[in-house]
């Protein structure tokens, strides 16, 4: 039996003014956004978001008013943690349990890959010290240590609270299939082209991204299966190519999606990270695919 449900989970991208301070009101628009339209299972502090870029004092804004916009919608807060340091990584693990949240998402410190030792100690220093917790693992390249099959299993075995893998990014089926079967009790969250090519035959969520520019068209594409959820997963991917074309696949485009429900969404993220600029996204817009561009409701 899964540890986790199979549903849709998305990022909320956090809104930054032009002197880089959380923009309180275009953050709650969007969270209440994604929760009436898209999914209750909603997370922060992802890539997009910037969970490796912001500051305590940041962290600790942030998390407190996606904590009090969730409760209020009845939805299920995930809270991001990156850090090159595993003490801050626990400490805001505690900060987090004493807001109210008990579910997390876990990403490795990336200045160097973990070797197999650092890796168990990493969730053993995580896991194991909050029993009364769920874990997610982002399994990212940018991290620098990608986990397979095997690694999943033998952590799914040795840590009962992880209970899930968000994993985006690959388009090696082999890959895909083998950390489904071996680890089968955690939920796996896919990206567009993986979730469809496997989820006729095997539970799992789906990891939206370029789905958000149309909530309507991804409910739908989430309840597909066959030839159907094939069909527009291709759409997923001409969004995609759409992107790429427009601002080139270097550039960060954390708060694209968003920006298409909400024109005056800011695509600027915190320094010296740079994001896509308005004539880009302009561009983008004019390449959307037909079917994607709207969003219906």
């Amino acid at each position: 039996m899964k540890r986790y449900p199979s549903t849709i989970m998305a990022t909320c991208v956090v809104p930054w003014t032009e002197s880089y301070e959380l923009d309180e009101e275009r953050f709650r628009v969007c969270i209440r956004r994604h929760l009436t339209g898209l999914t209750d299972n909603l997370y922060i502090f992802g890539t997009a978001g910037e969970g490796y870029a912001v500051s305590d004092r940041q962290f600790d804004q942030v998390a407190r008013l996606f904590w009090n916009e969730m409760q209020a919608g009845d939805g299920r807060a995930l809270l991001g943690v990156i850090s090159l340091s595993l003490s801050t990584i626990v400490e805001r693990i505690e900060l987090g349990r004493d807001i109210g949240y008990r579910e997390f998402q876990l990403s490795f410190p990336s200045w160097s890959p973990l070797s197999d030792t650092e890796v168990s100690a990493f969730f053993r220093d995580t896991c194991d010290r909050f029993p009364d917790c769920k874990f997610l693992h982002y399994n990212s390249t940018a991290a620098k240590r990608r986990l397979t099959g095997d690694d999943y299993a033998r952590l799914a075995a040795a840590h009962p609270n992880l209970v899930a893998v968000k994993t985006g990014g690959s388009r090696d089926h082999d890959e895909i299939v083998a950390m489904l079967t071996k680890a089968p009790e955690l939920q796996f969250f896919l990206s567009g082209p993986s979730y469809a090519a496997v989820r006729d035959d095997v539970e799992c969520g789906w990891l939206i991204s370029a789905g958000a520019t149309n909530h309507a068209a991804a409910r739908r594409l989430f309840a597909a299966r066959g030839d159907e959820l094939r069909a527009m997963a291709g759409g997923l991917d001409r969004i995609l190519e759409a992107l790429f074309t427009s601002v080139g696949e270097g550039t960060w485009v954390d708060a694209v999606y968003d920006k298409v429900h909400a024109p005056d969404f800011p695509l600027r993220l915190l320094p010296p990270y740079t994001a896509g600029t308005e004539e880009m996204f302009a561009r983008f817009r004019e390449l959307m695919p037909a079917g994607w561009l709207l969003d219906a409701g």
